[in-house]
């Protein structure tokens, strides 16, 4: 898979980006996407409670949701869960509401 990396900003917060060329399209941290919205200080914490609830809910989206390496802030590659703009709009109410505005 072919990938470009980027940063993303929203709302003065940066958010980790690839861009898969063959499928052409998006994948965003889903860390930083929580981060961004929530301005919460646990991100992790935020995303592992909600994949439990989701889960409960019979939820599939936090089975459907990828993993890729991306660069962490101590520049290291890290394996991070990633989410598609779609994927993001499906969680998105969990989020804030101008998520999807934002990701478009």
């Amino acid at each position: 898979m072919k990938q470009q990396d980027a940063i993303k900003i929203f709302e003065d917060k940066k958010v980790r980006a690839l861009w898969d060329v063959q499928l052409e399209k998006w994948y965003f941290s889903v860390i930083d996407v929580i981060q961004a919205l929530t301005n919460g200080n646990r991100p992790r914490k935020y995303w592992s409670d909600l994949k439990s609830k989701l889960k409960k809910e019979g939820s599939e989206l936090s089975e459907n949701i990828g993993h890729l390496k991306m660069a962490a802030e101590d520049g290291k590659m890290r394996a991070t869960d990633v989410a598609d703009a779609e994927q993001l709009f499906a969680s998105s109410n969990p989020f804030h509401p101008s998520v999807e505005r934002s990701l478009q």
